[in-house]
């Protein structure tokens, strides 16, 4: 078993290095990025264009050797622009099922709140069960299936709020931010990222990348470290900030989380400091706040107030 959390340890490093390559400066981003993918969870990126929303997409995809489809989401993507159709084709005398973009490894929902919530609505099934239903006919995904998508702030003109149904099948929700200046310079002088991502060649095959997914579900969680999970969970049911506090599933998402975290530490089992690495990334978009946009310090607030059992 010591063997295997070594060499597990040395993969994942290694992935982490190669995808520092490409997104500068966003260590920790990139770790909350790669927990979200070991956990089997899909990742949800809110921040203003411009910052490696995309790249970093890109770049997961290539570093675990991950086919990889973008979609574009705008008002007017139909749910069979993701899904894909059926269409007739004379010669057979039959109809063909042609796989949308949905049908890859890696799918990038770029700027999803810009579609209606119709079309936002089709990638519930995907997400949760792994597989498309059109037309009568259930399709599996590809595995490992993951859904990276990107969101424009909310008060950017023509979006659409993202339900909570929907946010809660996202298993983490990161901000990139700007990028420190030593890295901003980086990006100034060195050549393009997306140049250096045309030659990163992949560092970890899919069927390694399973068999890590498979060893989060193995990492140790203690009667102890759960009392704590718990304590954070109710203490968000009886915050005075929120409307609504965090579902028996987003505990269940914290703990497979904090086991994910655990095992890019390289820790035998989940301590209290892997738990509280992920818990506003795992925990922000599902609380309802009193105050507009203020999930995320009532997490903070959360995280600094209960003591560790």
């Amino acid at each position: 078993m010591a063997d295997s959390s070594s060499s597990s340890g040395s993969d994942l490093k290694r992935a982490h290095e190669a995808l520092a390559q490409i997104v500068l400066g966003k260590e920790r981003q990139l770790k909350l990025a790669m927990a979200c993918l070991l956990a089997r969870g899909h990742l949800l990126i809110e921040d203003i264009p411009g910052v490696g929303k995309t790249t970093l997409a890109l770049a997961l995809a290539r570093v675990f050797g991950l086919q990889f489809q973008r979609v574009q989401f705008t008002s007017d993507l139909l749910p069979a622009d993701i899904l894909g159709v059926s269409i007739y084709e004379p010669a057979t005398g039959a109809f063909r099922f042609h796989p949308g973009p949905i049908f890859a490894q890696v799918v990038l929902a770029d700027e999803v709140n810009r579609a209606s919530p119709k079309t936002q609505s089709a990638l519930l099934e995907a997400m949760e069960e792994r597989q498309v239903t059109s037309e009568g006919s259930t399709r599996p995904l590809p595995e490992p299936f993951f859904v990276v998508a990107t969101q424009n702030p909310s008060e950017q003109i023509g979006t659409f709020p993202l339900p909570e149904s929907q946010l809660d099948r996202f298993l983490m929700r990161i901000s990139l931010g700007y990028p420190p200046a030593a890295a901003e310079r980086a990006l100034l002088t060195e050549p393009e990222r997306r140049g250096v991502l045309a030659h990163l060649a992949p560092v970890l095959s899919p069927e390694r990348l399973m068999t890590l997914q498979r060893q989060v579900q193995e990492v140790r969680t203690t009667p102890a470290l759960l009392d704590y999970l718990m304590a954070l969970v109710r203490a968000t049911r009886e915050h005075p900030g929120l409307r609504m506090g965090l579902s028996p599933r987003a505990g269940l998402a914290l703990r497979r989380c904090a086991q994910a975290w655990a095992l890019l530490e390289g820790h035998a089992g989940v301590i209290p400091e892997d738990l509280q690495a992920v818990f506003t990334a795992v925990a922000g978009h599902r609380l309802s706040a009193v105050e507009r946009n203020g999930h995320d310090a009532v997490a903070a607030e959360i995280l600094a107030s209960v003591a560790i059992p």
